[in-house]
């Protein structure tokens, strides 16, 4: 049976300061970087107090994680002011660093609202049947893949139907949430659920304007950083819209931007995450 997102969320506390996370639910070749996003903003929260919540975070991927060992994380307490808190989050494995993020918490404020932002127009959730990991298995050729274990959904609005070698740059567009219900009180976990999908797809998409695929067997591609701001509270076990487009390709990595949107069609939080583009065998 596959591990909740809940379960998945919930550390040990060996300090005041450290924390330890379950090992990975699927067993890729390397850890999942949302589980490493996630885990470590929820060790960075129980530092920063009840009043705050995360608002901002920046985080880079150091080393490949290991799906089969638990994740240590250490929480350095960079800065506390009256409305503001600083944390550092670093994430290690078999005593070496594997991931370090920089996230800043906010005493809830009020100011006046605006959103230059509109949701695309798309069907339904209910009414799609495409999941991603049909579209992976299709690229794939397998009949099984490692990140269908990973406690989440996602629907494919409209997944890249133009051959192989012919460039694809429309917006990527899918439907996702956490798999399980999570409790509806709980920020902190729909925070975590929210930054935890940010990492699913997006970076995949910089292969889409050069007519390959992220899956392509010669293509060793793995995410660098990343980067999100989380605009307002939103229920992460909710269908959320997710609109992915490439920025930039060049010098051997790919820049991806990404918006959440809830069904009404608010803007729910930004992100923006960079990959190393590399292949087994030298290619133009």
């Amino acid at each position: 049976m596959s591990m909740t997102f809940s379960a998945l969320m919930t550390l040990e506390r060996q300090a005041e300061d450290r924390f330890v996370g379950p090992p990975a639910p699927d067993k890729g070749d390397s850890l999942f970087g949302g589980q490493f996003l996630a885990q470590c903003l929820v060790a960075a929260q129980a530092t920063a107090g009840d009043d705050r919540a995360c608002h901002a975070l920046h985080a880079a991927f150091l080393r490949p994680g290991d799906v089969d060992a638990p994740v240590e994380i250490a929480i350095e307490r960079v800065r506390d002011g009256r409305s503001f808190s600083s944390r550092q989050a670093t994430a290690f494995q078999h005593g070496k660093e594997c991931f370090r993020m920089l996230a800043s918490f906010q005493v809830p404020a009020e100011s006046p609202a605006y959103s230059g932002a509109a949701m695309p127009s798309v069907p339904p959730p209910e009414s799609l049947s495409a999941s991603y990991d049909e579209f992976t298995l299709a690229q794939t050729g397998e009949s099984s893949w490692y990140g269908s274990d990973r406690p989440m959904d996602i629907r494919y609005v409209n997944p890249p139907a133009a051959p192989r070698g012919e460039p694809v740059i429309e917006p990527q567009l899918m439907w996702m949430r956490i798999r399980d219900k999570l409790p509806p009180t709980n920020d902190v976990l729909h925070r975590a659920g929210l930054i935890y999908l940010s990492d699913a797809t997006l970076v995949d998409h910089v292969m889409l304007p050069h007519g390959l695929r992220w899956q392509d067997d010669d293509f060793l591609g793995t995410s660098l950083d990343h980067g999100m701001w989380l605009h307002r509270p939103a229920a992460a076990d909710e269908w959320l819209l997710f609109e992915q487009s490439v920025v930039v390709t060049g010098n051997g990595r790919g820049l991806a931007h990404g918006r959440f949107f809830e069904r009404g069609g608010e803007l729910v939080a930004t992100c923006v995450q960079e990959g190393l583009m590399r292949w087994a065998q030298p290619t133009s």
